[in-house]
């Protein structure tokens, strides 16, 4: 998954980066850590690459269906 194809699935879900580290509990400065990840600043996570697509699955997404 590509930051960018992150980014998507994360506003797919209607969820902002500070939403979605809330839910991932990834503490107070999470979405930052997740915008950084989407703007190719660090590496993205690759457990949490797999996460957002298992969030996707769940509300009937197709991961494959994201831009590359």
């Amino acid at each position: 998954m590509t930051p960018q194809q992150f980014k998507e699935a994360r506003h797919t879900l209607g969820l902002s980066c500070a939403k979605l580290a809330d839910l991932w509990n990834m503490g107070e400065h999470g979405g930052r850590t997740i915008r950084r990840w989407e703007s190719g600043d660090r590496p993205l996570n690759p457990v949490a690459a797999y996460c957002i697509g298992l969030m996707l699955e769940r509300e009937d997404v197709d991961p494959n269906t994201l831009r590359r």
